[in-house]
């Protein structure tokens, strides 16, 4: 059976946006506006933008960069597993 989907609006930057989503996401969703808000509120009280879609770029590029790294940081880690693996067989022989 599959979970049941809701509709919600969330408001980002003075803007609402309806979306259907699972229940199970709703926290999640809701959670995620809030960060979207505060990062934009960050970007118009610290760097005088004054314009919401400006600061909302700036989210999106923030969050983006973020999710990159991160990226980045999961191949670094795969590539050193490998190499571990690597020298635990060279090793064994």
């Amino acid at each position: 059976m599959s979970e049941k989907e809701i509709s919600i609006k969330v408001n980002i930057c003075d803007r609402f946006y309806p979306l259907r989503i699972k229940t199970s996401e709703e926290g999640g969703v809701r959670q995620a506006a809030k960060i979207i808000n505060e990062r934009a509120k960050f970007y118009i009280d610290n760097f005088s933008v004054q314009d919401k879609q400006d600061a909302l770029s700036m989210v999106a590029l923030e969050f983006a960069s973020e999710e990159k790294e991160a990226n980045h940081q999961i191949l670094d880690i795969e590539n050193i597993n490998t190499k571990l693996k690597e020298l635990e067989h060279l090793l064994h022989i």
